[in-house]
């Protein structure tokens, strides 16, 4: 029997940025529920994500600074001493936000459907549970209620003639620390001429597009881990279904570094220093074979359907857990790294009910609304700063790879082909503002609709916006902006922005520098 519940705010997405969208509406009066597709909250901030990228210090306000400083008084240190919390320490925090807040969470809501009412959201549906309420806002890292909503979304890069952006489309192929080594073939048996062999696993069996076109080609996807070296570590033994012949690219890596000098430390691999407390370590992706999966199976994920995206996340998983047995007991992996990484584990404490590994698999990016002002590169290279901005932004231009693909290289006395990972890039911007209306849909769509995740902006622009921190700002811009609708008996898009502006500053937001 399908139950109905009504609310006068309902935010999709129990990410940080969701609770952070339900706390401030409810502690502005309105009645809020809170649905989470998965069991937990705190999305990456409680998935992983640890060692926090933040930008410049001065523009880090409301609810971002607020859990810093909660974080900060759990451990008895000075705000900043940690760059993030433990991760069941950062989820015990944002659910206390909730519990104080009287915020009303539901978990395990897969969302089935969207009932509009002209050019408004009726209600949802979530499996055995239909939510009807005034205003909604979409909080999670895929766009899902937007999407279903009918709200026009784009996914992946862009062409540079579309917005004119110097950064956009596919990139060149340069080297630096995230690129291939020179040298090593993609295929299991070199070719002759220009014959191609059978590709290695892990390698993207599509052509790449040209240099600058759109290809919709998003930033790979990976989970971060938590390390730990502490007696009770879960280690990393051999995986159910590893296969050693997945892991020849490795190999063939390490062989072409190696013959050219390079001897990366096991840290320069998987990210091992013990940046969280408790001795623990944020593994990251690092270099150009770590744990982000650049085969292209990200690039389905953000339109991908519920089981679709289940079997994606488990290719993730397994490319994890495999990466760590092959660099911990493979003879190809340098003895020194193989004893490092013998010395770490999968922290016995976190993401018990997961097998230790993280919750939330790190969606850098998917679906990206097209609102009523989208974003740009020339935005945030040109710091502009609106006057309906209800955040800073200032972290770097940010994108990881987006590909691992192979080309023939024209030497003589024949062609050789060579694999080659592309899409990587980081430029720093000034500070800039992020603007109310990049929350709002177009004009006359889903107009009881705020989006702060997915936010509209070109995925350039994105590639900043992205960060937790950021994320928790914007929901407390949407929550805020929700409640004053509701108290207003209007539309989001209706609301005074300079109360709301008013309202975030008198909550610690940062409008201006």
């Amino acid at each position: 029997m399908t139950r109905v519940r009504q609310a006068e705010v309902a935010v999709f997405g129990a990410t940080a940025g969701g609770v952070c969208a339900a706390v401030a509406a409810a502690e502005h009066g309105a009645r809020v529920l809170l649905l989470e597709p998965g069991a937990h909250v705190g999305g990456m901030t409680s998935g992983g994500l640890g060692y926090t990228d933040v930008g410049d210090l001065r523009v880090l306000g409301g609810a971002a600074a607020r859990f810093r400083n909660a974080v900060a008084e759990h451990y008895g240190v000075a705000p900043g001493r940690y760059a993030g919390p433990e991760p069941q320490v950062a989820e015990a925090i944002l659910l206390a936000w909730l519990d104080a807040a009287g915020v009303e969470l539901v978990t395990g809501a897969l969302l089935t459907g969207v009932a509009m009412r002209g050019d408004a959201i009726a209600s949802a549906s979530f499996r055995d549970l239909t939510v009807e309420a005034g205003v909604w806002i979409d909080a999670g890292y895929e766009g899902d209620l937007l999407a279903a909503a009918g709200v026009p979304y784009r996914v992946g890069r862009e062409d540079r003639a579309l917005h004119g952006e110097r950064f956009a489309g596919r990139r060149e192929v340069v080297p630096g620390m995230h690129s291939m080594p020179d040298g090593v073939s993609p295929f299991r048996d070199d070719a002759a001429g220009l014959e191609p062999g059978v590709l290695l696993p892990q390698v993207r069996a599509e052509p790449m597009a040209d240099v600058g076109a759109g290809d919709g080609g998003v930033m790979s996807y990976g989970y971060r881990l938590c390390l730990s070296t502490a007696s009770d570590r879960i280690p990393f033994d051999e995986p159910a279904g590893y296969d050693p012949a997945r892991w020849e690219l490795g190999r063939r890596i390490l062989a072409a570094e190696r013959a050219r000098g390079v001897e990366r430390p096991a840290g320069r691999m998987v990210g091992l220093e013990p940046n969280l407390p408790g001795g623990k370590a944020d593994g990251n992706s690092l270099g150009p074979f770590s744990l982000s999966v650049l085969d292209g199976s990200a690039w389905r994920y953000p339109d991908a359907d519920q089981p679709e995206r289940d079997g994606i996340r488990e290719h993730h998983r397994r490319h994890a857990l495999g990466l760590l047995h092959f660099l911990r007991t493979d003879p190809a992996v340098p003895p020194d790294v193989r004893s490092e990484i013998d010395r770490w584990g999968l922290a016995a404490d976190e993401f018990a009910d997961t097998g230790h590994l993280p919750h939330q698999l790190y969606v850098r990016e998917a679906r990206r609304m097209q609102g009523r002002r989208i974003l740009t590169e020339h935005d945030l290279l040109g710091g502009t700063v609106s006057d309906d901005t209800i955040a800073l932004g200032s972290y770097h231009l940010d994108v990881r790879e987006v590909q691992r693909a192979w080309r023939w290289v024209y030497e003589h006395p024949r062609p050789i082909a060579q694999v080659v990972s592309e899409g990587y890039y980081s430029v720093p911007v000034p500070v800039y503002g992020i603007p109310y209306a990049a929350l709002l849909p177009p004009d006359g769509v889903a107009t009881n609709l705020l989006v702060s995740t997915c936010v509209s902006a070109s995925h350039v622009a994105f590639s900043s916006i992205r960060m937790e921190v950021q994320y928790q700002m914007l929901g407390q811009a949407a929550g805020t902006a929700a409640a004053l609708a509701i108290a207003a008996d209007v539309a989001p898009d209706r609301i005074d922005v300079g109360t709301l502006r008013e309202t975030l500053a008198a909550d610690g937001a940062v409008l201006a520098l």
